[in-house]
């Protein structure tokens, strides 16, 4: 369990790294629209992993590439706008949890119109 300052740490670099992440200028990025769900740093804020979701049609290794090209600036304005002794290594996870969910909800969406069928019928 992460403690509250590492808590707030965390909700502090999601914040700024979604607006730094209009900014980036890599055509990788701005393939689709990404959202940053979740970071977590480690105990001795040297790394972070942040973990983003992606919406649209878009290949995930070629924005996972973008991302790792532009960590160091991402990193260098991480580091001007929040404060820390040590400014985290980024390292980007892209996290498929909101299309898993979207995909059970269409599933569980199927099921309901199965039954209606059979009801009626």
């Amino acid at each position: 369990m992460a403690s509250n300052k590492i808590q707030r740490i965390n909700e502090d670099i999601q914040r700024t790294l979604y607006t730094l992440l209009r900014n980036v200028k890599d055509p990788r990025v701005k393939q689709g629209l990404l959202s940053v769900t979740a970071v977590d740093t480690t105990a001795d804020l040297r790394y972070a992993k942040v973990y983003i979701s992606i919406f649209g049609d878009v290949e995930e290794k070629e924005i996972k590439k973008g991302l790792k090209s532009a960590s160091g600036y991402l990193r260098r304005e991480l580091g001007q706008s929040i404060k820390l002794r040590y400014t985290p290594e980024l390292i980007f996870e892209i996290d498929k949890s909101i299309a898993h969910g979207a995909h059970i909800s269409k599933l569980l969406n199927e099921l309901d119109i199965a039954e209606e069928e059979k009801t009626d019928a």
